[in-house]
């Protein structure tokens, strides 16, 4: 342990490291880190003797890191965070501990959200910190304990278990479909609303029907929010989960196109830093997640 110790360098210049390595701007690392742009440079350039060997390749105001400094740059992330979790379950008690939990916005907010009160009552002692994240991040550069994670394939990087998969269904406002049952072939007819992260989702739910795509621009939302109220105003039929529109369902404020079989756009995955699923908050929340969910949301869930 002594012989390690020797190569240890003080936190402080890693922390200023990783700050510089992630921002690429010694100027942008030092508002971070609350430091003046001459202290971060010190502390990197004492790193860099004490290591050995150049961390950063230095062009004009911007820093770029060297092979072994992105090499040194991964593994520092890593520790730092591995830190930085462990604190902050040491702070919030051992009845249960912290969960930092990363959601998508939606799913977050229409989902999640209304739940938690039954997770926290069912496990006392559990803090849960959640924020939103639109899309995969590095484990290692954030004090994440999990995700809540939508697509195809797991997290790289991570381990998780598949939650359930998403129904999605196309509906428009009653004002557009005057004559009677929503249909495929009128969803062709009308002006579509997609998601900006969803690009290919009108073509798959059109080959799912087995009509043909009848292509064109279709109006772009950034959230699902605002394609909801987009289509509840008749601007156009959208693509919607089943779980995030079921108010405007039973309401009549959106009609759903009648479909042979249900769409299906993906799955949910929690997921968590590969290696690190005992957190005791994280376990509770998998097996709440996996047991005892309403029938709609999907069936069960399978690890990764």
């Amino acid at each position: 342990m002594l012989t390690a110790r020797r190569f240890l360098p003080p936190l402080q210049w890693l922390a200023a490291f990783e700050a510089v390595a992630r921002h690429g701007s010694v100027t942008a690392a030092a508002q971070e880190l609350s430091l003046t742009q001459g202290a971060v440079s010190r502390q990197i350039q004492k790193l860099e003797e004490a290591v050995g060997t150049p961390l950063f390749h230095r062009e004009k105001k911007r820093l770029h890191l060297t092979a072994q400094g992105e090499t040194y740059a991964q593994a520092v992330r890593g520790g730092l965070a591995r830190i930085s979790n462990a604190t902050m379950a040491l702070h919030t008690g051992a009845g249960g501990g912290g969960l930092n939990l990363a959601s998508l916005p939606a799913f977050g907010a229409h989902w999640l959200a209304p739940r938690l009160p039954a997770f926290l009552q069912k496990n006392p002692g559990i803090t849960v910190n959640l924020s939103t994240r639109p899309e995969p991040f590095d484990f290692a550069a954030e004090d994440q304990h999990g995700a809540i994670h939508f697509g195809q394939q797991p997290w790289p990087g991570s381990d998780g278990v598949k939650l359930w998969e998403e129904e999605v269904l196309a509906v428009a406002a009653p004002a557009l479909v005057p004559d009677g049952p929503l249909t495929p072939v009128d969803v062709s007819r009308l002006p579509r609303l997609q998601l900006q992260s969803r690009p290919q989702g009108w073509p798959a739910w059109f080959a799912a029907c087995g009509v043909p795509d009848p292509g064109g621009a279709s109006m772009m939302a950034d959230q699902f929010a605002t394609l909801i109220q987009a289509a509840c105003s008749g601007l156009g039929a959208a693509l919607l989960p089943r779980y995030l529109i079921a108010e405007q369902l039973s309401s009549g404020a959106l009609l759903a196109a009648q479909v042979p079989q249900p769409v299906i756009s993906g799955a949910y995955f929690l997921v968590w830093p590969q290696g690190q699923g005992s957190h005791a908050a994280l376990a509770a929340l998998r097996l709440w997640l996996t047991a005892g969910r309403p029938v709609e949301d999907g069936a069960g869930a399978e690890s990764f």
